[in-house]
């Protein structure tokens, strides 16, 4: 069966105990933050006892990680570009992960709930990082190797040019509100990030 997305379930629909006590956590974490969010408070959200949710999850900290496990996997590990030409591949990828702005605005609340958290309880944003720096980082690392026609002399230098600008956007013109003191049409990001990366081949 196709596993639902966090924020296409529905309490009272029938799913999978795990997939209640993840909605149930995402609606705690985000309305209360990760500091005032207990097991007990998820158990009720999610309609669930409180044994079941620790049947599941050791801890608040095991179970922050394993949503975010799951967030990682819904808004990194799908998006498919490797059997893409680069030009298609790098533009969908950049499509894809500025597609939250007007998608999933329950994306960027939880990363503001990172940021503000992350004082005091860095580890939930070294878990953040791990989830979706890391690993968005590591496959476009593999990519850009994988196609020496782009003359790229340090791949991983350009992959994280390339994350860090898409992260660099969102929280400016999102996350930070910044959308009025700073405007700049997502579009002509992602045109100037395809003129760095492919000047090179271009040239050739």
């Amino acid at each position: 069966m196709k596993r639902a997305k966090l924020n296409e379930l529905d309490p009272a629909t029938t799913v999978d105990k795990g997939e209640k006590i993840l909605l149930g956590a995402m609606q705690e974490f985000l309305t209360h933050g990760y500091a005032s969010t207990s097991m007990d408070r998820v158990a009720t959200a999610a309609g669930v006892s409180k044994a079941t949710v620790y049947s599941h999850f050791k801890d608040k900290e095991g179970l922050f990680s394993a949503l975010m496990q799951r967030l990682a996997e819904e808004k990194i590990l799908y998006i498919q570009i490797e059997l893409e030409e680069p030009e298609q591949a790098l533009r969908k990828l950049a499509l894809t992960l500025l597609e939250h702005k007007k998608c999933d605005a329950e994306f960027l609340i939880f990363i503001r709930l990172v940021v503000g958290e992350s004082g005091r309880f860095p580890e939930l944003a070294q878990m953040f990082i791990s989830n979706f720096a890391k690993i968005g980082i590591q496959r476009l690392t593999c990519y850009l190797s994988s196609h020496p026609e782009l003359n790229l002399p340090d791949p991983e230098a350009t992959a994280r040019i390339f994350i860090g600008s898409v992260v660099y956007y969102l929280m400016t013109q999102e996350i930070l509100h910044g959308a009025e003191i700073i405007p700049m049409e997502r579009d002509r990001l992602i045109n100037g990030l395809m003129h760095l990366i492919l000047a090179s081949k271009n040239s050739v």
